[in-house]
């Protein structure tokens, strides 16, 4: 994933390079780098959506006395994201796009594990409701937050020593790929034992949909944006277009997660569920019609 990373550095900072100078009026302008747009865009539309979740999810801390704290946790991560890629989109200086790119590799690395931590989270909620009632205190999540904050910088920069010390890319990539291949094992037991948990837990239908619809989220936003760069890391050959595609759904990973809040909130997958009813009784009530009117035509 760092060498995804580095060569999108290096291609938004050809085009920083590249800039339309007005010396010569005559000079034709230069082509475009298409993921400097499409960086641009995605930086833009997500941090002002990574900070409306964040006031939202603050706001439902307030009215429903719960403490989502992974999923704050993980707001925070995505807006460490979006900072670290604008330092990446506009910054010159190499020590700072290198700091940069440590940061930012980092807060993806916080991202997952605290996406293991809200499906971990709702699994016990089905699986193991008194447990989680009685032991699973705001104090143990603090510490398993801090713990994560922490040892993800500390694997960080084993992986970057190990590098620099083999002269090596291959065993970083291996390092780095098993430790981000490591959730989806976790997601897929946290979805099936969920819903197999579901017949016999006496949590209400709405928690349930709302528990299966964040498990279901989270899963789609791991395999659909973050395993196709884990799996490309971890080939030995490089694909210009699939590296440049796979960077593009890490960046959007910040933008799905901030869909996270549509699911915490009461009642949202049930306006949704009803919607959808609604539009399939309509449509099957207009085609009952279409054919009595052909019946009684033919009639």
């Amino acid at each position: 994933m760092e060498d995804f990373i580095i060569n999108n550095t290096s291609q938004d900072k050809s085009f920083n390079s590249s800039s339309i100078t007005f010396s010569d009026p005559y000079e034709p302008p230069r082509e475009v780098d298409p993921m400097f747009v499409v960086s641009c865009i995605i930086t833009a539309i997500g941090l002002l959506l990574t900070l409306m979740a964040i006031c939202a999810v603050c706001s439902l801390v307030r009215k429903d006395h719960v403490v989502p704290i992974y999923v704050i946790n993980l707001l925070i991560s995505d807006l460490i994201q979006h900072c670290c890629m604008i330092l990446l989109m506009t910054g010159r200086d190499l020590l700072l796009s290198v700091i940069a790119l440590c940061i930012f590799v980092i807060s993806v690395m916080v991202s997952i594990c605290f996406m293991v931590c809200i499906a971990l989270e709702r699994y016990l909620v089905i699986a193991c409701p008194l447990w989680y009632r009685f032991r699973h205190t705001i104090k143990f999540s603090v510490v398993l937050c801090v713990m994560i904050w922490v040892l993800s910088p500390v694997l960080c920069v084993l992986t970057f020593w190990a590098l620099l010390a083999s002269q090596n890319s291959s065993i970083a990539q291996i390092i780095m790929g098993t430790f981000l291949l490591l959730p989806l094992p976790l997601f897929i037991f946290f979805l099936g034992g969920t819903i197999r948990a579901l017949s016999a837990s006496r949590v209400p239908s709405d928690e349930k949909r709302r528990i299966v619809g964040i498990l279901v989220l989270v899963l789609l936003i791991y395999t659909l944006l973050f395993l196709p760069s884990i799996i490309l890391s971890m080939a030995e050959k490089e694909v210009r277009h699939l590296t440049n595609l796979a960077l593009v759904f890490v960046k959007l990973s910040p933008l799905a997660d901030s869909f996270l809040y549509v699911f915490m909130r009461k009642g949202t997958i049930d306006k949704l569920l009803a919607s959808v009813c609604c539009c399939r009784m309509d449509s099957n009530d207009s085609s009952r019609m279409d054919s009595n009117d052909i019946t009684s035509s033919t009639v």
